[in-house]
C-alpha cells in the first residue's frame, strides 16, 4: 500500500514538473505571438511561421547538444567556432577539392566529432574545467577555419541544394531532421539508463562514482554528441547559404546557452529538458522576428533578448521552488 502511494505521489510530482515546465514556456511563446500579431498586420501568417521554422534548424541542433552538456554540469563555449571549422572543411572540400557531396559532408561531421573528442578527453584526462578547455577550442577551431579557407569565403553553389530544397507541408528537411533529433534526444534523456546517468552526474558526480559507475565515458559521449550536432548544423548552413564563411557561427555559443537557459535547464547541472530547449529556441526566434517586423534596430533586439534571458532565469528559480515545495 505504501509502495502504491509512493508511486502515485511520484507520478503527481512528475506531472506537476511537466506542467510547470512546458505550460509556462508555451504560454510565453503564445504571448509573444499575440503581442507581435497585434503590433503588425503581417506577422500572424502561415508564411511567417514557416519562415521562422526553416531558419532555426541549426540553432535547434546546437541547443540540443548544449542541453546535454549543461545537464552534466559542463559548458561548451566552442560550438560557434566549431561550426565555422566544420563549415570550412565542407566548403574547401567542395570548392577546392571537388569532392563529391557525401564525402565533404562526412569530412565535416568528422571535424565536429574530433572537436567534441578534444573537449571531452582533455577536460577529463587533465581534470580541467570545461570552461577553459572549450574556450581554448573556440580559438583553435576559429583559427583552423581561417587557415583552411585562407580567410576567404568558399562558394559551393548548388552542391548541397537538395538538403534545403526538400520540403514537406512547407517545412524544410533540416527543420524536420532537427525536430526528430529533439524528440530522439528527449526520449534518450527520459527513457534510458544513459539519460538517467546524465542527470545523476550533473546532480552529484561523486555519488555516481562511488556507486561504481565511471562517469568519464558518459561525459566524453556527451561532448562527442554535441560536436556531431554542431557539424550537422554546419552542413545545413553551408547548404542554406551555398557558401562557407570562416566567420560562420560567431556568437552561436551565446545563442545556444540563452535558448537552453530560457528553456529552464540549470547551469549548475542535473536539471533540464531537450523539449524545453526547443521552446527556448522558438521563443528567441519569434522575439527576433517580431522585433524586426516592428522595425526595431539591432541594438534594441539584443537589449530585449538579454532582458528576456535574465527574466527567464528568475522565473525558473521560482518555478523550481514551486515544483519542489508543493505537496
Amino acid at each position: 500500500m505504501n509502495d502504491t502511494a509512493s508511486h502515485a505521489h511520484g507520478r503527481i510530482a512528475a506531472g506537476r514538473r511537466w506542467l510547470a515546465d512546458y505550460l509556462g514556456l508555451g504560454l510565453a511563446l503564445a504571448l509573444l505571438v499575440l503581442v507581435f500579431s497585434l503590433s503588425t498586420r503581417h506577422f500572424f501568417s502561415l508564411t511567417t511561421f514557416q519562415t521562422i521554422a526553416n531558419q532555426i534548424p541549426s540553432a535547434i541542433l546546437i541547443a540540443t547538444g548544449m542541453t546535454y552538456v549543461l545537464l552534466i554540469a559542463g559548458i561548451d563555449l566552442s560550438v560557434g567556432s566549431v561550426l565555422g571549422l566544420c563549415t570550412a572543411v565542407v566548403g574547401v572540400g567542395l570548392a577546392q577539392g571537388h569532392w563529391p557531396a557525401p564525402l565533404a559532408i562526412l569530412a565535416g561531421l568528422a571535424a565536429g566529432l574530433a572537436a567534441g573528442a578534444f573537449n571531452g578527453l582533455v577536460s577529463i584526462r587533465w581534470n580541467l574545467p570545461p570552461f577553459i578547455v572549450t574556450l581554448g577550442m573556440l580559438e583553435i577551431a576559429r583559427g583552423g577555419a581561417h587557415f583552411l579557407t585562407r580567410s576567404q569565403t568558399q562558394y559551393v553553389g548548388s552542391a548541397l541544394a537538395p538538403i534545403v530544397e526538400t520540403h514537406l507541408l512547407g517545412l524544410s528537411l533540416p527543420f524536420l531532421l532537427a525536430l526528430a533529433v529533439v524528440l530522439g534526444s528527449q526520449w534518450i534523456l527520459t527513457r534510458t539508463v544513459f539519460g538517467r546517468y546524465l542527470v545523476a552526474i550533473g546532480t552529484n558526480e561523486e555519488a555516481v562514482r562511488l556507486s561504481g559507475i565511471d562517469p568519464r565515458p558518459i561525459k566524453i559521449a556527451v561532448y562527442l554528441y554535441s560536436g556531431l550536432l554542431v557539424a550537422l548544423a554546419a552542413v545545413i548552413d553551408t547548404a542554406r547559404f551555398e557558401s562557407a564563411n570562416p566567420n560562420a557561427g560567431s556568437g552561436f555559443e551565446l545563442q545556444a546557452i540563452a535558448a537552453v537557459v530560457i528553456g529552464g535547464t540549470s547551469l549548475m547541472g542535473g536539471r533540464g529538458s531537450v523539449v524545453s530547449s526547443f521552446f527556448g529556441v522558438l521563443i528567441i526566434a519569434v522575439l527576433n522576428t517580431g522585433l524586426a517586423a516592428v522595425g526595431a534596430r539591432d541594438e534594441t533586439k539584443r537589449l530585449v533578448t538579454g532582458l528576456v534571458i535574465v527574466a527567464a532565469v528568475i522565473v525558473d528559480q521560482y518555478r523550481h521552488r514551486w515544483s519542489q515545495t508543493k505537496p
